[in-house]
């Protein structure tokens, strides 16, 4: 900042010139963008407010940095049903499909594409922009007073001071409120120790629910959901989407992913209606373990049910009343087949038919080889299988054995499309093919292997 505030007028002017020509053509509202990294400095340094209009560029040229968000891989999609199908031909579909994106540092995101499958099952995608959209991250939601404290106090918060924090809140309230209560606990006579233990999770707790908002008159494509707070500031890995149908016949999609902190992973749940507004929640509960959590895509007895992998090792199946608490896990499911010995795990949410609910899940064997699988559960009871295969559906062929993580095929997400399975799937945690399987001929073989 010093060095800046030390140029001339004419070399800020000569700079400014620079950095637009290089700058200006690679990035929407590139102004705009400069503009509002120069803000997230100022809101530390607010002296800084008095520079120039030119100079205020300057600092938010010096303060922004381009990141090539799939540099590393696209890999582990999902797909599911676009919600607008307007104008779309009889026999035909529109998708939207979602990507894990990893870039420099190892830092995942995740990524978007569309398009349409046709009659005959062939996919067409949608023109991929080359921009990125940058959204408005807005921190102060409602919190839910007793959501909130459930999760304090399943961290560890003191009950005395959780009581002192909370007390005076609504049953909802936002992050300003919070911040009232906190500056009222930090006077109390609390140890100091235990007030800021308390303060940090309950600061931890808010920053962790956000919503991202997009620009509804740019690409599906250009739509990134990128790192935010300090649980996913290592990446936002392996998106489940799922279409999920209310009992009232209102339709959201739910995604749920692991937020990875560098240190520890948090399963997180994402929620839109559009895919231009996205509202991140944490997941609550003595089940929310591990990674790869799919939640099927309807209640089951008026209850959500969902996928999960508690151990690392096991599939297990979970119910709750509430979309946001997971406090009891069953298993359903143990490594059988040489092929899963090292662990097992759900390939995204279950699929309705009607001979029962169609799951693929991953085995990992020797030399770390991964390849997906399926099973067919009870269409009432999902914690009962029918039958499985006792042969992998997608293994890694030769073309698709070398990448960044060598000898893995993997989806986070598949969809039924008339009578055809399309499973779009990851090779070597790298890049991504698209197969095809008859599900008729799929169900035939499951039954047939009870």
């Amino acid at each position: 900042m010093e060095r800046i505030t030390k140029l001339s007028d004419d070399d800020v002017q000569r700079l400014l010139e620079t950095i637009f020509q290089d700058f200006s053509e690679r990035h929407r509202y590139f102004r705009e963008n400069l503009e509002r990294n120069f803000e997230r400095v100022a809101a530390r340094s607010p002296n800084i407010r008095s520079l120039s209009p030119q100079r205020q560029l300057l600092v938010g040229a010096y303060h922004t940095s381009e990141f090539s968000v799939e540099s590393v891989a696209l890999f582990n999609p999902s797909i599911v049903l676009h919600p607008d199908q307007k104008g779309v031909s009889k026999g035909s579909k529109r998708f939207v499909m979602s990507f894990r994106a990893t870039g420099e540092g190892h830092v995942s995101s995740i990524e978007f594409r569309s398009g349409i499958i046709d009659e005959n099952h062939d996919l067409y995608f949608d023109h991929v922009s080359h921009y990125v959209d940058t959204p408005e991250i807005h921190t102060d939601p409602l919190y839910n007073r007793l959501h909130f404290q459930q999760k304090l106090e399943e961290i560890g918060a003191h009950a005395r001071l959780l009581d002192r924090l909370l007390e005076g809140l609504g049953q909802e309230f936002n992050l300003g409120e919070l911040q009232t209560q906190i500056k009222h606990l930090r006077s109390s006579k609390f140890r100091i120790k235990d007030k800021s233990n308390a303060i940090d999770a309950a600061l931890w707790l808010a920053r962790s629910n956000y919503e991202c908002v997009f620009r509804h008159d740019h690409h599906i494509s250009e739509r990134v959901i990128f790192p935010v707070t300090e649980n996913e500031i290592r990446g936002m890995e392996d998106a489940r989407f799922v279409r999920f149908v209310d009992e009232d016949g209102a339709v959201k999609y739910y995604a749920t992913f692991t937020a990875y902190s560098g240190f520890a992973i948090l399963p997180q749940l994402l929620v839109t209606t559009d895919f231009l507004s996205f509202k991140i929640h944490t997941l609550n509960g003595n089940a929310v373990q591990n990674k790869g959590m799919a939640l099927f895509p309807r209640k089951i007895d008026g209850q959500y049910v969902m996928l999960s992998r508690q151990d690392g090792v096991n599939n297990y199946i979970m119910r709750s009343d509430n979309v946001f608490f997971w406090n009891e896990a069953t298993l359903i499911q143990e490594p059988a087949h040489p092929l899963q010995f090292v662990q097992i795990g759900n390939c995204g949410s279950p699929l309705e038919t009607p001979e029962g609910w169609l799951a693929l899940f991953h085995g990992v064997g020797p030399m770390r080889k991964d390849s997906v699988w399926a099973a067919l559960l009870d269409i009432d009871d999902p914690s009962k299988i029918i039958g499985q295969l006792e042969e992998p559906l997608l293994t890694p062929d030769e073309d698709e054995r070398d990448g960044y993580v060598p000898n893995v095929v993997y989806t986070c997400g598949s969809m039924i499309h008339e009578d055809e399975l399309i499973i779009p799937y990851a090779i070597a945690d790298q890049r991504c093919r698209i197969a095809t399987v008859p599900i008729r001929e799929l169900l035939s073989r499951l039954k047939a292997n009870q």
